[in-house]
């Protein structure tokens, strides 16, 4: 389907980041705080990367599109929680805003990756 490997898609190098930088934060915070909006959180980062590269092992543009898709809904669940996580004083204001400034760009990188898979889907079946 590409000439790319996973690993060298920018958009899954930024997930794999921020999803492990998350991590860390969550791996610091009490019980409590961990075992509800902790595990939230890193399930719902770790899912964007995840989406992202079942989709690419799937070979199938559409196939492909729609774990995108999941992984830009799992983009919008982790914003959610970075905001609950900061409104319980889970993070500071400036932890907020790097790792929200993070997901805009995986989001961005995302939805340009999609436009990619889109125009490699029409270009491959002109070629047939």
């Amino acid at each position: 389907m590409s000439y790319y490997n996973l690993e060298e898609l920018e958009v899954y190098q930024l997930t794999e980041s921020f999803s492990d930088e998350i991590w860390f934060i969550v791996a610091k915070w009490d019980y409590f705080a961990s075992d509800t909006v902790g595990k939230q959180i890193v399930r719902s980062a770790d899912s964007i990367g995840a989406n992202i590269a079942e989709g690419y092992g799937r070979y199938h543009y559409k196939e492909n599109r729609n774990f995108c898709y999941f992984s830009r809904g799992s983009i919008i669940e982790t914003k959610g929680w970075l905001k609950k996580s900061q409104t319980r004083n889970l993070i500071s204001e400036e932890q907020f805003n790097k790792l929200f400034e993070e997901l805009q760009t995986i989001h961005l990188k995302l939805n340009a990756y999609l436009k990619f898979i889109g125009k490699s889907a029409v270009v491959n079946k002109e070629d047939k």
